[in-house]
């Protein structure tokens, strides 16, 4: 079995991106501390991302919970949209009827 991916609070993080600028290196503060190197490294770039520090144009944190939000949103309706889908074609067989396309004219 792998490690277990821990989920650290917000404000944890935000301590340790303030360390790192402040000229801690996350290898130092990894051995000091609990998470990874890599994870400390990560959230500096993030927060940069998130302030507008970035060099490259990448999703700030709130952009990608939205985005996350609409795919979940995207999902279920599509879902829905099945369902009602076969909802009708069983309907239609139900009472032996096709229901008329609508004219454009």
């Amino acid at each position: 079995m792998g490690k277990q991916r821990r989920s650290y609070p917000p404000e944890f993080r935000r301590q340790m991106v303030e360390l790192v600028r402040s000229g801690r290196s996350p290898d130092e503060l990894a051995r000091e501390f609990e998470p990874c190197a890599q994870s400390i490294r990560n959230w500096v770039h993030q927060a940069d991302v998130d302030e507008g520090l970035g060099e490259v144009e990448e999703l700030t944190t709130e952009d990608r919970q939205e985005l996350n939000r609409l795919k979940r949103e995207n999902r279920q309706l599509r879902l829905e949209r099945e369902i009602l889908a076969k909802a009708a074609a069983w309907f239609a067989r139900e009472t032996d009827s096709v229901p008329e396309k609508p004219s454009d004219s």
